[in-house]
């Protein structure tokens, strides 16, 4: 069975092929195609076909992951949305929480909404919180608000009622209507999408999901006719924001669930090999063309959340954005990656990112028109990249623009040499990620000191070890094929589906029948939403609890222990809220009641995946093919550095920094005080701390 994970980022697109007969892996990288990012994943099939003399056809299942949806929300490039809302609520997009992202700034703005007032439209109905009707649904109200939009020439519709989570019987209706008056408009249910209470969230997610939905909807025809031309008549699945992979078809009904899909796919590949070496906590670090992401994985599993923001107005300021509430990998995320640019500001300082300079036109070393020094030219200015060996020679850099481009803008505004400036914009992003790491680790609990670092994507091997001695951080992990581990991810992602259900009731009041059927509602959904492949006996289920103290704002969720009858689960509840609460603020009151606000279900069926073979090595060593001249950030001098093939290191065998490794799709930097050898299973493990008898 041959599996393809396809990866589509801000500057590379990555492609990782496995043979799960012979454990045989090919991989591809190329430059994204922005204009029709289906181009690339052309290229990258017909690539890897080409090279073992076949056809797509060959291919049992394709994973893909896209920045699509999320493309389109910042670019505001999605179809013209109307919305459907009850009477007197369609300002609730614009009101929102009434909550100010930075207190002291006088022009504060925030997100305008994907639907403008003047294509939000109001019906005559209303439920209560229970679901009981109030006013039935005046459908001529209904029949006026779908002329309206249809007048307007929208593509898509939200239809966002109050209370519907509670009774969805209303938006069916109105649904109904829209089909029966706009056949080719494209419908959006909230009771489909999200049904939770917090009416804001609700339809915000509802929103974006109907705007997302007609450029989804071509994109991935576009896709599967470009596939399909190559001879594939396999399943094509897609990567989730939850860390999972569902349907084509799912994606299609719900492009909400894959705005997130890449990052969520790379930290999956992190936690899979830091499972494999036996490491139970990690940082997750993906460093790309673009940008940086964190990610805490613990026990071999990335942590999940259901606070999530799109399209800041200030990037990466939490609050800034737009709310969307669903499943995804909970990591934070900065503008640090190789393409990052870096400026003189008006004080006479150094700034990096967070904007940059993409795919198009790139670093100024890739020599397609970039005049801006970027990290990457830094990162090849300081000797940690070989300008032939980039891509494994098929793309060259012109280390000559990279000086000049550093020389222009800022050694000699800033009267210092260009090494200079180079080492200054490396150290800068690294103590940026640094500090993000840090917050984001307290954040959960946690000390980053108590962590593995792995490091992956095209960028994130060259700055691993100096962001883990930054964090403090004794061990580094390097996985097999690291700059394409976020394809990689998407192989050894688990097929899955996450469900809610709203129902606010005080833990007191909750009894084993009331437990058992919402359940029940919640499998019987994820059945229902799994794809039709999936062996029902095989899925996995994990029961949680969105609670909060009586009184509270602000709610935790409690994941269950497994396997547990509803009279058992109703006790676990308030031991299971209390040691959460705890580990993230450091107390809990015994006595005060706790209330519940969602019921929550995630479902699993893993995907049997080969593991991998070690390539056996040629001849016992290290693999050193040499030494280069490079900037050692430990020593803040320029050494020769030992140059590996990681592909001939032998594993087992130790080596000592400082040293450079590399492969066809990434690069690792190790500075001085430090060693490397590779484990059993491929993995590059690098050690802060010389050991005795090293060197």
């Amino acid at each position: 069975m041959i599996t393809l994970g396809s990866d589509i980022g801000g500057t590379f697109t990555d492609f990782v092929e496995v043979d799960e007969s012979t454990g045989r892996v090919a991989v591809y990288k190329c430059l994204t195609t922005p204009g029709d990012p289906s181009l690339a994943i052309d290229e990258g099939v017909r690539q890897l076909t080409a090279r073992r003399a076949a056809t797509a056809r060959d291919i049992d299942v394709m994973v893909h992951g896209t920045t699509l949806v999320i493309n389109a929300v910042i670019e505001r490039k999605g179809a013209r949305t109307g919305l459907i809302t009850t009477r007197g609520f369609r300002d609730a997009l614009e009101i929102g929480r009434e909550k100010r992202f930075d207190a002291y700034d006088l022009q504060i703005e925030f997100p305008q909404p994907l639907v403008p007032r003047h294509l939000r439209m109001e019906v005559d109905e209303r439920l209560h919180a229970t679901g009981a009707v109030l006013q039935p649904l005046d459908e001529a109200s209904a029949r006026a608000a779908v002329q309206a939009l249809l007048a307007q020439d929208c593509e898509s519709v939200a239809i966002c009622l109050i209370h519907s989570y509670a009774n969805p019987a209303h938006e069916r209706r109105v649904a109904e209507i829209v089909r029966e008056l706009a056949p080719t408009m494209a419908v959006t249910l909230s009771s489909d999408v999200l049904p939770e209470m917090k009416e804001y969230e609700r339809t915000t997610t509802t929103t974006l999901n109907a705007y997302a939905k007609p450029v989804t909807a071509r994109y991935l025809s576009r896709l599967e006719d470009r596939v399909r031309a190559q001879g594939f008549d396999g399943e094509l699945l897609m990567m989730q924001s939850s860390g999972g992979i569902n349907s084509v078809a799912f994606a299609r009904e719900f492009p909400v669930q894959i705005i997130e899909s890449g990052p969520a796919a790379g930290t999956l590949g992190a936690a899979h090999f830091a499972r494999l070496a036996d490491l139970d906590k990690v940082l997750a670090f993906d460093m790309g063309g673009t940008t940086a992401k964190l990610a805490l994985v613990e026990g071999g599993r990335a942590i999940r959340t259901n606070d999530f923001e799109v399209a800041h107005v200030h990037r990466f300021k939490p609050g800034s954005g737009i709310p969307v509430r669903i499943s995804v990998v909970d990591l934070i995320e900065i503008g640090a990656g190789g393409g990052s640019i870096a400026h003189r500001t008006a004080v006479g300082t150094m700034q990096v990112g967070p904007e940059s300079s993409s795919a198009v036109p790139g670093p100024a070393c890739y020599g397609q028109g970039g005049t801006q020094p970027t990290v990457s030219d830094a990162d090849l200015v300081l000797g940690y990249l070989d300008p032939e060996h980039f891509l494994g020679g098929r793309m060259r850099l012109d280390r000559n623009k990279s000086v000049e481009a550093i020389r222009s803008a800022l050694a000699e505004p800033l009267g210092i040499t260009v090494e200079e400036a180079a080492f200054g914009i490396h150290a800068i992003v690294n103590e940026n990620m640094a500090s993000a790491a840090k917050a984001y680790a307290s954040e959960k609990g946690e000390n980053p000191k108590s962590c593995a670092l792995v490091g992956f994507g095209g960028a994130g091997p060259v700055h691993a070890c100096d962001l883990a001695a930054r964090l403090g951080i004794e061990t580094v992990l390097i996985p097999p094929r690291a700059g394409v581990a976020a394809a990689f991810g998407m192989i050894v992602a688990p097929v899955s589906y996450d469900a809610v259900r709203s129902r606010r009731v005080l833990l007191s009041r909750v009894t084993p029948e009331m437990l058992a059927q919402v359940r029940a509602e919640l499998v019987a959904e994820c059945e229902e939403r799994m794809p039709a492949t999936v062996d029902r006996a095989a899925i996995a289920y994990e029961f949680s609890v969105d609670m909060r103290y009586l009184g509270q704002g602000y709610d935790v969720n409690a994941v269950l222990p497994e396997g547990l009858a509803p009279e058992a689960a109703v006790q676990a509840m308030r031991s299971a809220f209390e040691r959460t609460y705890k580990k993230l603020y450091g107390r809990i009151f015994a006595t005060a009641p706790l209330e519940i606000m969602n019921f929550r279900l995630a479902a699993s069926a893993s995907r049997k995946v080969v593991d991998l073979p070690v390539a056996a090595t040629e001849n016992e060593g290290d693999g050193r093919i040499g030494t280069r001249q490079a900037f050692c950030a430990r020593s803040r001098s320029w050494k020769p550095f030992s140059v590996h093939r990681r592909h001939a290191i032998t594993p087992g065998v130790h080596f000592a920094g400082p040293a450079i490794v590399e492969e066809n799709e990434s690069t690792t930097v190790i500075h001085s005080d430090s060693f490397a050898y590779v484990d059993r299973n491929g993995s590059l493990i690098v050690k802060l701390e010389s050991p005795k008898g090293q060197s």
